[in-house]
């Protein structure tokens, strides 16, 4: 096994590195869009302080249609919207843009979820000391949900390495493309079996990571 891991060095650590840049810009897009979006989500709801029924209605239902495509067939459907944004539909770069329209619904959805569970009480009291819907957010909202945002963050995140998985259908490379292609494609069981390993101890890192931090900053 350490024959094929030193044959294949160069081959694994640039598929680790395909998959950092994929799942770390959905990261980036998750938190610089999901986030707002989510915020959204949650405002304009039925009895919330920007309720809006048609921004509501239109935000989640664009929301669920993304959640609800088989990730596969949505990297498929958007070849095109790929193409015109990178100028490309294959490689790495090409792969972040499903990768991160996935991701903002995902994290949307759950940052929502998050600010839901905040009391009302407290919000109801911001407002009674005259805060502005941003201070609200911001100073209340946002300070009371920090540990289900970083909890829901986590779940992404992990969620995007499982995607990554599959990006190997448009030439994105990744930790699972590799292990496909060189692992169950050429039957080297072993190369396939050290590549699990490397990706249940990065998910393993990353839960224990955000569950930690997600403890810390919980001050309730």
């Amino acid at each position: 096994m350490l024959d094929t891991l030193v044959q294949y060095e160069s081959e694994i650590w640039q598929a680790i590195g395909e998959t950092f840049v994929m799942v770390g810009v959905s990261i980036i897009a998750a938190v610089l869009i999901g986030l707002p979006v989510g915020t959204l989500l949650f405002l304009s709801r039925k009895g919330n302080m920007l309720e809006n029924r048609l921004l509501f209605s239109t935000l989640n239902l664009l929301v669920n249609t993304i959640r609800s495509f088989p990730f596969l067939l949505l990297v498929v459907f958007l070849i095109p919207f790929t193409r015109f944004i990178i100028g490309t539909a294959i490689g790495t770069a090409a792969a972040t843009v499903p990768l991160s329209i996935i991701a903002i619904a995902h994290y949307a959805r759950l940052v929502e979820q998050s600010l839901l569970d905040v009391p009302k009480g407290v919000i109801e009291a911001a407002i009674s000391m005259g805060a502005s819907v941003r201070e609200v957010i911001f100073k209340f909202v946002y300070v009371e949900a920090r540990s289900g945002l970083v909890l829901g963050l986590t779940t992404s995140i992990i969620s995007f390495i499982s995607y990554s998985t599959i990006m190997g259908v448009v030439g994105g490379g990744g930790i699972g493309d590799f292990a496909i292609r060189y692992g169950y494609q050429q039957f080297k069981t072993d190369l396939m079996i050290y590549m699990i390993i490397i990706m249940v101890i990065l998910v393993q890192l990353i839960q224990f990571i955000g569950t930690n931090l997600s403890r810390i900053i919980d001050k309730r």
